[in-house]
């Protein structure tokens, strides 16, 4: 019989959305068993793993859960790989961090998405990273991911041009001005931030970069150290200006280090969706499923409502799946297609299924 983990990758190789249901309530009852702080946060709400029948009803765990327990099983530590992350830090220098068993289980739900929302022409192109890659910053997960996209979709001509303290733009200009006389497209793997500090550059004194067709750029998200930050209009004015990138292929994506799975704008590049940009969906891949909640009951709004955003992802196999972010949204009634719209106005929403206590409590138990 195929291992929890096995059985994930074969549906991230296969998606079938008639099995999605069956294989969520399996990785719940599999991490109820194995991961010890949630099954202790579980027994406290007087949950057992058996009487959870629909994916909709199994406990979510906020993100701020990540910094207050260790939310992944025994078994697979060896394996493991822990990425931290600054978004659930709560004074001081503590962070967040979240232990994924098994990588190769991100790896491959990270490849598909990425394939099917960036790279859906299948083809591989210079790559220029505006974010450090793993090897220079190995305890984030955007940087994971971005080797692991240029490992699958860059050509030889692919650079990083950033480390965990700044980025070299006039070695940016150069690779894009080398693109341009050699005609081939180009992909720009950025933040906010950093897409900000190659726009400024340009603004001050480069002639303006004619990328060639196909030239494309994905940005993380991320606008922290930005005296005005862009907005998802202004960067895909900024990339048309100064880059002739379309605006189709100038596409948002939507992740987090608790989640393996991330989420990117629908245009007409990668979907039938020709929004402009503030107004796009975001579509989420077919290995989990998006809800918008009422953030004191935290049950499901209705279709088109605005709630705080909720992921129930199977690539989390390794850790908890049920996620509670801090963001607001809407999401449609298939739960494959949300509007993220902000973050919430407090660190921990009123009502919220995470009680901070439980989850410490049930650390010092796991710990004596």
């Amino acid at each position: 019989m195929m291992s929890i983990f096995h059985q994930v990758l074969s549906f991230i190789d296969a998606p079938d959305p008639i099995r999605f249901e069956a294989l969520a309530l399996e990785v719940f009852r599999y991490q109820s068993a194995n991961v010890a702080a949630y099954g202790e946060y579980c027994r406290a709400l007087g949950v057992r793993a058996d009487s959870i029948a629909r994916a909709e009803d199994i406990p979510p765990v906020s993100t701020l859960a990540f910094k207050y327990a260790r939310l992944a099983g025994d078994e697979h530590l060896a394996e493991g790989k822990i990425f931290l992350t600054s978004g659930t830090t709560i004074g001081g220098s503590e962070r967040g961090a979240h232990l994924v068993a098994h990588p190769e289980v991100y790896r491959a739900s990270a490849l598909a998405h990425l394939k099917a929302m960036i790279f859906r022409d299948a083809r591989k192109m210079r790559i220029l990273a505006m974010h450090p890659t793993a090897e220079r910053m190995p305890e984030s997960s955007l940087s994971q991911m971005i080797s692991w996209c240029i490992e699958e979709f860059g050509d030889a001509r692919c650079e990083c041009v950033a480390d965990r303290k700044s980025i070299d733009a006039t070695a940016a200009c150069d690779f894009l001005k080398a693109a341009q006389r050699d005609g081939a497209p180009v992909c720009i793997l950025g933040t906010t931030a950093s897409l900000g500090v190659l726009f400024e550059h340009l603004d001050r004194g480069e002639a303006r970069i004619a990328l060639a067709p196909g030239s494309r750029i994905m940005d993380t998200g991320g606008a922290k150290g930005q005296v005005i930050p862009l907005d998802a209009e202004a960067v895909c004015a900024c990339a048309m200006s100064r880059l002739g990138i379309a605006p189709e292929f100038i596409i948002n994506e939507y992740g987090m280090t608790e989640l393996c799975s991330q989420l990117y704008d629908a245009t007409s590049f990668n979907s039938e969706d020709d929004s402009p940009p503030g107004q796009r969906m975001k579509i989420a891949p077919a290995w989990m499923r998006a809800a918008a909640v009422d953030p004191l009951s935290l049950k499901s709004v209705a279709a088109g409502r605005i709630g705080m955003l909720r992921f129930f992802d199977l690539a989390n196999v390794g850790s908890v799946s049920m996620i509670l972010t801090e963001d607001f949204g809407i999401v449609n009634e298939r739960g494959d297609r949300v509007r993220v719209l902000g973050r919430a106005g407090v660190a921990e929403p009123r009502g919220c299924a995470l009680a901070i206590e439980e989850f410490e409590a049930a650390e010092n138990q796991r710990l004596r």
